[in-house]
């Protein structure tokens, strides 16, 4: 494992995306690949709510007494998006969902558009993305002058290589395959959340300032 995911806190790869499972659909029978697993909460937590048939998970790394050897996942693979051949059927996934992963990667587009050919025709492709834009990384970076990365994580985490404001975001994921549906920002996913109601106070109009992360949803076509 590299050193710098190797220092980060455990519970990086222990947290559940509640605010990706808030856009699933509520259908029981969907199969969902996750890219960027971790050891797998997500996922579990998927299945145990009846939000899927079938999960399937992928992530760089293995972590031992962990999630990612639950039976409640079919199948879980540790692999390199960038360099490695996923094993996987073809137009057979309803989901793929990809939560803070393209930041990492020296190649995202390249990457997004390998995944789509595992999604079925009218799935939906869902991702989470940092914004650049939002309020304290601005701040930090044009008043402080600072472009300190944070090997704990974050919108400037030491292992981030790629940066988004909402419109890069937007069109990462409008392709020849792939049709745009949504783009939400994640506190919408998140009761009692101080920016979400910053957000109502201020009529919207602060809306990309206070967004941390971005959901895009695009159907495939």
């Amino acid at each position: 494992m590299n050193s710098v995911y190797k220092s980060k806190d455990i519970g990086y790869y222990k947290i559940v995306r509640e605010d990706l499972i808030y856009f699933l659909p509520k259908n029981k029978s969907q199969k969902i690949l996750e890219i960027g697993s971790g050891q797998g909460n997500t996922l579990v937590e998927i299945k145990n709510r009846g939000l899927a048939a079938e999960v399937v998970g992928t992530d760089l790394f293995s972590f031992e007494n962990s999630d990612q050897t639950n039976p409640a996942i079919d199948k879980f693979i540790i692999a390199n998006l960038e360099t490695d051949k996923l094993e996987l059927p073809v137009a057979y996934f309803d989901i793929i969902l990809v939560g803070d992963v393209f930041e990492h990667l020296t190649d995202p587009w390249k990457v997004v558009k390998d995944l789509s050919r595992f999604l079925k025709k009218d799935g939906l492709f869902i991702a989470s993305v940092p914004n650049i834009r939002e309020v304290s990384t601005f701040f930090k970076i044009f008043i402080l002058r600072d472009f300190r990365y944070d090997p704990q994580g974050g919108i400037l985490d030491k292992t981030h290589l790629r940066f988004f404001c909402k419109k890069n975001i937007k069109d990462l994921l409008t392709t020849s395959e792939l049709n745009p549906v949504s783009i939400t920002s994640t506190f919408k996913a998140v009761k009692n959340s101080k920016r979400k109601w910053l957000n109502r106070f201020t009529l919207g109009l602060f809306k990309d300032m206070l967004t941390t992360q971005y959901v895009v949803i695009a159907k495939k076509l």
